[in-house]
């Protein structure tokens, strides 16, 4: 059955899609029904995290030599990508230990390198998958009044091959596909339409403020309710990765201070004076590490393992080894404020905040600390 959620892009509408782990979460969850209350469903539901409910029709439920097993199609959308099409397989077996326990199977890769959303050694399945896996499975538990534990073992026949066609071996993903997802929803939408969207923000935000913040996307709005940051009465508008085409709306909507903050894994590309953040534009992560750790005399051992490494916070860990991680976030975050100023052209104040959810604040310019302090004053004293 169809997935019917759209959403409108431009003048067009847009199905929606499920991701790879709405399709294991709904798999375990058919594989689990069967298992322990007998049961052969013609169709799995479940809630998603952004609240949209998905229902599909399982393929190859049955019952294995200890346990069960069902597969959910994955369906993109109208942005489908290599998952696509392809088969997300959920086995389930009791076991001796309480809880329920995750694990890959064929076709989903394994975290070889530090820094990524699984620890080395684990299986590529995010925690947000985990979790709605978790649940489902513990939903189906206590419906059935089983009180014992549950291996769940995801698979994605073909995976191995198809990930080769992905980001995963520059990450250090190896042997197949990652389980991923945060909404349980893939939400389609044409590059344009996103531009088109944030300068009707931008220009909305304009109506009742000369100030302006500007974060790429969930994490910098995260990190800006957490540090008190979103209630100066300052509008903040997300820029997703399009950062040099939100300057240019800033200026030509006259604001007269911009703060830019976001995680560093998007903006320390700013420090190569890359203003559109999309790994398909441009990457040099590692790169710019590198070449700043070397200017701040990193040895060439540590400039080797920075160019490896799968991810920005792997590179912090690597700079933590040798004491080097002020001097080269202070250069990085110096860079990226002087190719955002030099984007601004003068039309107004610009300052810029790299963050990290493992590290937290990683570097605010000396401008970007002069704005949110005049921010600050100026909201006490009102």
């Amino acid at each position: 059955m169809a997935f019917e959620h759209y959403i409108r892009s431009g003048q067009k509408m847009l199905r929606c899609g499920y991701t790879t782990g709405t399709c294991a979460a709904l798999a375990a969850s058919g594989a689990a029904r069967l298992l322990l209350l007998g049961e052969m469903p013609e169709t799995l539901s479940l809630p998603t995290p952004k609240g949209w409910t998905v229902e599909v029709c399982p393929e190859g439920l049955a019952r294995t030599k200890d346990g069960a097993v069902c597969s959910v199609r994955k369906d993109g959308g109208d942005d489908a990508d290599v998952t696509h099409g392809m088969l997300v397989t959920a086995l389930v077996r009791r076991t001796e230990e309480p809880g329920v326990r995750i694990d890959g199977g064929e076709g989903v890769g394994r975290v070889t390198r530090p820094g990524l959303d699984q620890p080395v050694g684990a299986a590529a399945i995010n925690h947000v998958p985990r979790q709605m896996i978790a649940q489902a499975v513990k939903n189906i538990c206590r419906e059935a009044g089983y009180a014992g534990g549950v291996e769940v073992i995801v698979s994605i026949p073909g995976g191995e091959e198809r990930a080769k066609r992905t980001f995963n071996p520059l990450l250090g993903i190896e042997g197949g596909l990652s389980v991923l997802g945060t909404s349980g929803i893939v939400e389609p939408m044409s590059e344009q339409a996103i531009v088109d969207t944030i300068a009707v923000e931008v220009r909305q935000a304009a109506q009742t403020s000369r100030r302006l913040i500007l974060t790429p996307g969930n994490y910098g709005a995260d990190f800006l309710a957490a540090h008190g940051l979103d209630g100066l009465g300052v509008p903040v508008v997300r820029c997703s990765n399009f950062i040099g085409d939100a300057l240019d709306m800033a200026a030509a909507e006259g604001f007269a201070q911009v703060l830019l903050a976001g995680h560093i894994g998007k903006l320390v590309k700013l420090a190569g004076g890359i203003m559109n953040t999309h790994s398909r534009q441009a990457d040099g992560r590692c790169e710019l590490f590198c070449a700043h750790a070397a200017v701040a005399g990193a040895s060439r051992s540590l400039c080797a393992r920075l160019m490896e490494a799968a991810t920005t916070d792997a590179c912090i860990a690597l700079l933590e080894e040798e004491n080097l991680r002020p001097p080269v976030l202070a250069s990085l975050t110096a860079a990226a404020q002087r190719h955002v100023e030099r984007r601004a052209a003068g039309a107004y104040e610009a300052g810029i905040l790299l963050f990290s959810n493992v590290y937290g604040t990683l570097g605010v310019s000396p401008q970007a600390e002069a704005i949110i302090h005049s921010w600050r004053e100026e909201h006490h004293e009102q």
